[in-house]
């Protein structure tokens, strides 16, 4: 492949007709300059100028070469100038969340991107196991995640916590085991892990929800409460996901004794540099967390 120093010097000397000048404005030894050229020459195995005492003119060969090696430099200097230029309200960012924290977030994101429309978000949900995974994977840039796995190549950031509320329809004033016993659970995909941290903490009888009747399962994060206005049964889920549900004024969220928070991590892959684009998302996301 052609070198791009030789012809970077090349196409100097052609434009400064002359050596020493050549070598001062490439902060290079004339030497340098005459054994640059002559390697481009044997590298090409051709005459690229021809000298005549001090002075030189080009080969046919060489006003070719200069001709297009301009244009190659140029567009070299722009493909520089493009990856250098690392425009933090310019290009697409992509991340998974869990449900709960991605309702919160979403809306922001989008007025983030109303605010710079140079900016493109892809944000899906996700389970944590598979937002871990494609952070591994380089499929997504920022996983938001609610707990730490041994993952490689991959470190975690406290971001915020995120309230764990028990939830009942609107007509249930208070709660006690026996009533919970009575209402029988909404399942949802996080249902067991948040029911054993909220109750297991606030209830001596829990073990877990097994200790319940079965009234309901869904694993659409918009759809969970629906059961529960309609008084089918109680349900545990992170307070975002309350806050977003249209018809949260038909529930009774209830104050525990105990209560209880959810960690939230972002998950980035390890030894890759972030673009000013991601950094800059990640850092709105700490403040709205």
């Amino acid at each position: 492949m052609l070198n791009i120093n030789w012809l970077n010097t090349f196409c100097v000397l052609v434009e400064t007709k002359h050596f020493t000048k050549t070598a001062q404005r490439l902060y290079m030894t004339q030497a340098g300059v005459s054994q640059q050229i002559k390697k481009l020459e044997n590298y090409l195995g051709i005459e690229l100028i021809v000298r005549e005492g001090k002075s030189f003119y080009l080969s046919d060969a060489g006003q070719t070469l200069y001709d297009k090696g301009k244009l190659v430099l140029s567009q070299i200097s722009i493909l520089e100038e493009s990856v250098r230029a690392d425009d933090p309200f310019q290009g697409q960012v992509s991340l998974k969340t869990p449900g709960s924290a991605g309702l919160r977030l979403y809306s922001k994101l989008l007025q983030l991107q109303e605010t710079h429309p140079g900016l493109i978000m892809d944000h899906r949900f996700a389970p944590n196991e598979e937002i871990v995974r494609d952070v591994v994977n380089n499929n997504i840039d920022i996983g938001l995640v609610t707990e730490k796995t041994r993952a490689p190549d991959v470190y975690f950031e406290r971001l915020g916590n995120e309230r764990l509320r028990l939830v009942t329809a609107k007509s249930v004033t208070s709660v006690s085991w026996e009533t919970l016993k009575s209402l029988g659970f909404i399942n949802h995909p996080d249902g067991a892990h948040h029911a054993s941290l909220l109750l297991g903490a606030n209830f001596a009888e829990f073990t877990d929800v097994n200790d319940f009747r079965s009234s309901g399962f869904s694993n659409q994060i918009g759809l969970i409460l629906e059961p529960v206005i309609r008084e089918l049964g109680f349900t545990v889920l992170p307070e975002y996901a309350i806050e977003q549900f249209p018809e949260k004024s038909q529930l009774s969220v209830h104050e525990l004794a105990k209560p209880i928070s959810e960690p939230l991590y972002a998950v980035l892959k390890r030894n890759k540099s972030l673009s000013a684009r991601c950094q800059m998302v990640l850092e709105e996301m700490k403040r709205w967390l």
